[in-house]
């Protein structure tokens, strides 16, 4: 609700949706980051910020959007991303100033070094207490972490710095690889940061070449060690362990697909059973074996989702008999 009245020009109810969430860190970080890819299009927050200029939540807001419109234009290699990224910089410390304990202005910052491509900033080049990893925003993270630890958003946002960095392909998936490997080996039941691993495997469909979509080993690689004790692990110690009203669609449909892949057709209908009418881009979009169509996203989501239940039917445990 609202998300759709910031994009019809009205910021009261953002303003209200962000009072009552309160300091619940998690829940924070997801609102405002989706208003913000509401409002990144207009000057709403702006109109709110000029009405009510002592509201820290539009203080935050403002720096989440334009953090969000930064790396909108650094993605399309827009000549606006250095200033953009100077604004949402700027506004980013102003709101860690105001308010110490939110963790959202620390990720405004940890976003931001996706931008950074050459590490020229000191704090994106920070090395990390894992010897196996590269040097990067190791220090914001743990700002982020000691406001709200395993904050999602955090973790994702270094797994795309780590994509984003000038080296090789190969050398950049693995960091990323090793990065989803060593989070999801300390982090607690319950945590949507134990599907890293799977994200890190769906990213290296998508930065390779359509052939790789292909070849028959991108499959079997999902049903082979040590992916398939991720993808369990993930399916045991976050889906049966977390609060199903706190779950990413996007998490459900990525651990749904690495279920299927890894032939665990049981446990893959039991979330998409959870999805239900949920559906989402990623991340059939990038996995598909048709490159040629714009559809194919769609269609492998359907399949696998009429596959999963499909066996679920006919290998569903039965009943002992009744005494």
């Amino acid at each position: 609700m609202a998300m759709v009245e910031l994009q019809a020009g009205r910021w009261r109810p953002a303003r209200d949706l962000l009072a009552v969430t309160g300091e619940r860190w998690a829940l924070r970080t997801s609102r405002t980051q989706v208003l913000a890819v509401a409002a990144a299009h207009s000057d709403i927050v702006e109109v709110w910020l000029a009405e009510e200029p002592d509201s820290y939540d539009a203080q935050v807001m403002r720096a989440r959007v334009s953090v969000e419109r930064a790396l909108r234009a650094h993605h399309q290699r827009h000549e606006s991303a250095a200033a953009l990224e100077e604004a949402g910089r700027h506004a980013a410390l102003l709101a860690a100033h105001r308010e110490p304990r939110d963790p959202v202005p620390w990720v405004c910052l940890l976003a931001l070094a996706q931008v950074d491509e050459g590490q020229l900033r000191r704090e994106h080049r920070e090395h990390s207490a894992e010897p196996m990893l590269p040097t990067g925003p190791w220090g914001l993270l743990h700002g982020v972490s000691q406001r709200d630890p395993y904050n999602r958003e955090a973790f994702h946002r270094v797994l795309q710095f780590m994509l984003a960095r000038p080296v090789p392909a190969a050398a950049s998936l693995a960091s990323v690889f090793d990065f989803g490997r060593w989070v999801a080996s300390w982090t607690p039941a319950g945590s949507p940061l134990l599907l890293l691993p799977l994200y890190a495997l769906v990213e290296q469909c998508r930065q390779r070449s359509d052939w790789h979509r292909t070849d028959p080993l991108w499959r079997r690689q999902w049903a082979d060690e040590p992916t398939i004790t991720y993808t369990l692990k993930a399916f045991h110690h976050w889906f049966r362990e977390s609060d199903a009203a706190v779950r990413s669609v996007m998490d459900l449909h990525h651990l749904a697909y690495a279920l299927w892949a890894g032939h665990r057709f049981v446990e893959a209908a039991e979330v998409f059973m959870a999805v239900g009418a949920y559906a989402a881009r990623e991340p059939w979009a990038s996995v598909h074996e048709q490159p040629s169509r714009p559809d194919g996203g769609e269609a492998l989501l359907l399949r696998a989702r009429r596959e999963s239940l499909s066996f679920a039917r006919t290998h569903a445990p039965r009943a002992g008999p009744s005494h």
